[in-house]
């Protein structure tokens, strides 16, 4: 399977996402690596290279999330798939809250969780960028 992406389609899928994580929200020029697409439903589970499938994510979003599609909800114990960005709305699955991410559904606990939302670092950062009027 091939991982290009062809250069029309990587600038819809940033210029969709204003240059903003579509999973954690940080915009790339607060980010050290440039963001990526990201296939919400990995090639390995037969999702295609289109815009529906695609969101911006930064690299640590895209690393943590891998191919992997679900996980196991914390609070419930049952597997739930994550959150995609483009069919749920970001602010249905998760509240800002003193500078932490948190889920509100099966979804959005689980992409908190497996994405590492609010590791200490990255709580302070967004605590930062709040501050500075740069974040969400």
């Amino acid at each position: 399977m091939s991982l290009w992406i062809p250069a029309e389609l990587r600038r819809l899928v940033y210029a969709r996402a204003g240059g903003r994580c579509e999973y954690r929200l940080r915009n790339e020029s607060d980010s050290v690596l440039p963001h990526q697409p990201d296939h919400i439903i990995s090639r390995r589970h037969q999702g295609e290279t289109t815009a529906e499938n695609l969101a911006l994510a930064c690299s640590v979003c895209n690393l943590l999330k891998g191919p992997e599609v679900a996980a196991i909800d914390p609070q419930t114990g049952q597997a739930a798939r994550f959150f995609h960005p483009r069919i749920d709305r970001w602010a249905g699955h998760f509240r800002l809250e003193a500078g932490r991410i948190i889920g509100l559904t099966p979804e959005g606990r689980v992409t908190a969780e497996i994405l590492q939302f609010n590791r200490d670092d990255l709580v302070e950062m967004r605590l930062t960028l709040i501050a500075k009027g740069r974040y969400p």
